[in-house]
C-alpha cells in the first residue's frame, strides 16, 4: 500500500486536524443545547459553559410537550413539510420534463426561468400577490409561491435531458403517450435528483419561519420557526408559548432550560432525515448538472 510523499501525508494530516476542528466548532453549540436542556437550573446558574449536566432532569421536555401552541406548531410544520415537498417535485419535475422536450414556445419559458433565477420581484409585491389570490392567513402561502425553485427546475431538466431517446422511442412504440411516459419512465429514473432536490425543499419548509411572519395572522397557523422565534426573542419562554394556563406542572422549569429544549426538538427532526438521503444527495445533484 503506498501513502504517497511526505509532503502529501502531510497535506493530508493538516486537513485532517482542519476538518476536525470545523467539526467541533459546529458540534459545540449542539452538545450545549443539549445538556442545558436536561440540566436543573441551579447546576446552570453555576456553570459559565455546561458540556454535560451532574443530574439529568427533563422538566423542560415535559413543559413544551405539554404545550398545546407548541405541539400544535409542529404538526403544522410537519404537515407543511410533507405537503410542500410533494407540491416542490410534482411541479418542477413536471414542467422540467415539459421544458426537456421539443415545445411551442420552449426558448422564451425557460428565459423566464433563467429571469426569476436572477431577478426577484422583492417582499412587497409578493406579498400583494398573495394576498389578492386570497392566500393570506393561510398555509398554501408557505407553499405555492415557492412552488418550483429555478435552479432546481434548471437541474432536473437537464438530467431529462440526459436520458436517452432509445427510452422515449421505446415507449412511444408500445403506445404510452407522455403522461405515461412520465409516470412510468422518467420518474422512475429521476430518483436520485428528486431525492438530492426533495431534501433541499423539506429542509427550507422545516426552516420557513419569515413567510409565517409575513403571510400568517393566525397564531394556530404558525411552524415551528416561528413559535421558536418568540421563545428565543421574549425574556419568559412561557408568556412565549401562550401556555400559562394551560400547563399541568406547578413550578415550570426557567425560561433557559425551555428555550433550549424547544430548540434541540424543533432542530432534531430534520437533521434525521439527513443520513436517509445522503446516498442519494450527492449523486443526484452530480447526474443533472452534467451534460452528455
Amino acid at each position: 500500500m503506498k501513502y504517497g510523499s511526505f509532503s502529501d501525508r502531510l497535506f493530508d494530516g493538516a486537513n485532517y486536524v482542519c476538518l476536525a476542528l470545523l467539526a467541533m466548532t459546529m458540534l459545540f453549540p449542539f452538545l450545549y443545547i443539549f445538556s442545558v436542556s436536561f440540566t436543573t437550573f441551579e447546576e446552570f446558574l453555576k456553570s459559565e459553559i455546561l458540556l454535560w449536566p451532574n443530574v439529568w432532569v427533563t422538566d423542560a421536555y415535559e413543559y413544551i410537550f405539554q404545550s398545546k401552541p407548541f405541539v400544535r406548531a409542529m404538526g403544522m410544520t410537519v404537515y407543511l413539510t410533507v405537503v410542500g415537498t410533494i407540491v416542490n417535485l410534482l411541479f418542477t419535475a413536471s414542467m422540467a420534463y415539459a421544458l426537456s422536450r421539443k415545445i411551442y414556445g420552449q426558448k422564451l419559458m425557460m428565459f423566464m426561468v433563467l429571469f426569476t433565477l436572477l431577478f426577484s420581484a422583492g417582499m412587497i409585491p409578493t406579498y400583494l400577490v398573495v394576498k389578492e389570490t386570497g392566500l393570506l392567513n393561510s398555509i398554501w402561502a408557505l407553499i405555492l409561491p415557492s412552488a418550483i425553485g429555478p435552479f432546481s427546475l434548471i437541474v432536473v431538466r437537464q438530467f431529462f435531458l440526459n436520458i436517452p431517446n432509445e427510452l422515449y422511442e421505446a415507449a412511444v412504440v408500445d403506445g404510452a403517450n407522455e403522461f405515461t411516459i412520465f409516470g412510468r419512465v422518467i420518474l422512475p429514473l429521476s430518483k436520485p435528483v428528486l431525492a438530492a432536490f426533495g431534501l433541499f425543499y423539506a429542509v427550507g419548509h422545516w426552516n420557513t419561519y419569515f413567510a409565517g411572519i409575513l403571510y400568517l395572522n393566525d397564531p394556530s397557523q404558525w411552524p415551528i420557526q416561528v413559535i421558536l422565534r418568540q421563545i428565543v426573542i421574549q425574556s419568559d419562554a412561557k408568556n412565549a408559548l401562550g401556555a400559562a394556563e394551560q400547563m399541568m406542572l406547578e413550578n415550570p422549569p426557567p425560561p433557559e432550560t425551555i428555550q433550549m429544549a424547544a430548540i434541540l426538538v424543533a432542530t432534531l427532526p430534520i437533521l434525521l432525515v439527513y443520513p436517509f438521503l445522503q446516498k442519494h444527495f450527492a449523486k443526484g445533484v452530480m447526474l443533472g448538472s452534467v451534460k452528455g
